[in-house]
């Protein structure tokens, strides 16, 4: 059978400690550590060579004060001993043997074991010693000899202590303590006994070859240490990032690498005009309601941007500027399109980098977090992320789009089934919603896509088609992750956030 240096060492030990010894005595013998010596104990016990005994035991140990009153005496103690001294006392004269909190308690206890009568003189409290007082200074009582017994020893079981005076008592004084400890014994099988009796060869372990031991051909006379790689180790949690950061971050990388620009913005906070007003969204709309969206109490408006971009917007609503469109047919409000909100969509920025100007062909993308008014549950979040993108160029049409979403949906978050519905948005024209299966949840709705309208792009400075998308990527995070509700991926629950694949 094979043994490791410090198995071999624990078996000696327990045999010169007669087979039988408690794990601190085993520590001390055989000159380990403690954990080193566990794990020896373990190893033979898997290999019935020794046995392990546990037990649980209360102790009680002296507290501070517990401390103080063996070193100096029981309160009551010291006042019986003043007052057999003089006779009587004032309450002035106790204060040089007991402390401010010692004196009310103490007066007590000495009117109630008889030690002492209490009376009134001058307007003084006089205590006098009774002839049972003087007896008790001589006499040992059973909380004088737990506490000695405790100075003495340190820690006892509450058994031996409950024997002389209730541990209730010694707690209620503050005396001392219970603590929860477990015992340890290891004992030698019949099996180790005949081991260590037959003899073991002691050599020095190594866990690796050095230079040193080659050129010494020391190497001759060690004990090189055997590794079990099957053996189960503790896990360890490496740094990394939050599962849903690493996602996000993934996911950019990727549509950098597919030649998308990133389109930034500094604020979460956006003007009607370009969350709706600038994507030919109506101003009754039932969207902009305060049920679908949020407003700001303060600051309430923010500012337009240049004139000229807000007339050929306010056209486009009111007659359709274009030729062709007959617009919305209303009186497009200027105030109204001052209103600040939290932004309710990333197509906000698409109308920006739009009215800003882009390369032609281009692909623009954003990741941006976005607010809406809805019931928490499995799916749905009131303050999420949007991958928000397009694609402009002169031969662009909707199947290019349905390409690009199917590419996305499969290639970069995993899901394996992909459906189109159409749909209805006022700023595109096809409209599509897309949804992916998801093997908990069934089929879950991602966002929606579409080509823009011209009576969006044009008021915009752009007279080529734009395909774009609009897609809740916390959702298609949770394919990717492998989980069945999206409120995970803000959890705090630290089993997850270990324990959470790494993607790609």
């Amino acid at each position: 059978m094979e043994l490791s240096y410090h198995e071999k060492l624990a078996l000696i030990a327990l045999k010169e400690l007669n087979g039988k010894a408690k794990f601190e005595e085993l520590v001390e013998r055989s000159k380990l550590d403690q954990v080193a010596v566990m794990r020896a104990v373990l190893w033979l016990q898997s290999k019935g060579l020794t046995k392990l005994h546990e037990r649980e035991k209360r102790v009680v140990k002296l507290t501070e004060i517990g401390e103080k009153y063996s070193k100096i005496g029981l309160p009551e103690r010291r006042a019986l001993k003043l007052l057999v001294e003089k006779g009587k006392a004032s309450l002035d004269d106790l204060k040089d043997v007991l402390s401010e909190d010692e004196i009310k308690p103490i007066i007590g206890v000495l009117r109630k074991e008889g030690w002492a009568n209490i009376r009134k003189e001058e307007g003084k409290l006089i205590l006098e010693v009774t002839e049972k007082g003087r007896k008790a200074l001589g006499e040992e009582r059973p909380i004088d000899k737990v506490l000695q017994i405790l100075a003495d020893k340190e820690e006892v079981e509450v058994d031996e202590i409950e024997r002389l005076i209730s541990l209730n008592e010694l707690k209620r004084r503050k005396i001392a303590e219970e603590e929860q400890k477990s015992e340890r014994e290891v004992e030698l099988t019949e099996e180790g006994l005949k081991l260590v009796e037959k003899g073991l060869e002691l050599k020095e372990e190594v866990s690796y070859l050095t230079p040193e031991l080659i050129t010494s051909g020391k190497w001759r006379e060690v004990e090189f240490k055997r590794y079990n790689i099957k053996a189960p180790v503790k896990v360890i949690y490496p740094g990394k990032k939050q599962p849903y950061r690493a996602f996000l971050d993934k996911i950019r990388r990727k549509l950098i690498e597919m030649g998308f620009i990133e389109m930034t913005v500094d604020s979460l906070i956006e003007t009607q005009f370009w969350n709706f007003d600038a994507l030919f969204q109506p101003q009754n709309h039932p969207a902009r309601d305060w049920t679908d969206t949020y407003q700001l109490k303060y600051p309430k408006y923010g500012m337009l941007p240049n004139e000229k971009l807000v007339e050929k917007v306010k056209a486009s609503h009111e007659s359709g500027w274009i030729t062709g469109s007959r617009g919305w047919g209303y009186k497009w409000d200027p105030r109204l399109a001052m209103q600040l909100m939290p932004r309710a969509h990333g197509t906000a920025l698409s109308a920006r980098q739009l009215a800003k100007g882009t390369q032609i062909p281009g692909k623009y993308f954003a990741i941006q977090r976005v607010f809406r008014p809805d019931v928490l549950d499995r799916t749905h979040l009131i303050e999420f992320n949007q991958v928000e993108g397009f694609v402009i160029g002169e031969d662009l049409n909707f199947k290019h789009l349905l390409g690009i979403l199917k590419r996305f949906a499969v290639e970069v978050a995993g899901a394996k089934k992909v459906k189109f519905l159409p749909d209805y948005y006022p700023f595109t024209e096809p409209s599509v919603q897309m949804s992916a299966y998801h093997k908990e949840l069934g089929w879950v709705e991602f966002g929606g896509a579409g080509v823009f309208r011209e009576e969006m792009t044009k008021p915009l400075g752009i007279d080529v088609p734009v395909i774009a998308w609009g897609i809740g990527i916390d959702r298609l995070a949770m394919f990717k992750l492998g989980i069945d509700d999206i409120r995970y991926l803000f959890s705090y629950d630290l089993r997850w956030l270990r324990e959470a694949k790494i993607l790609w």
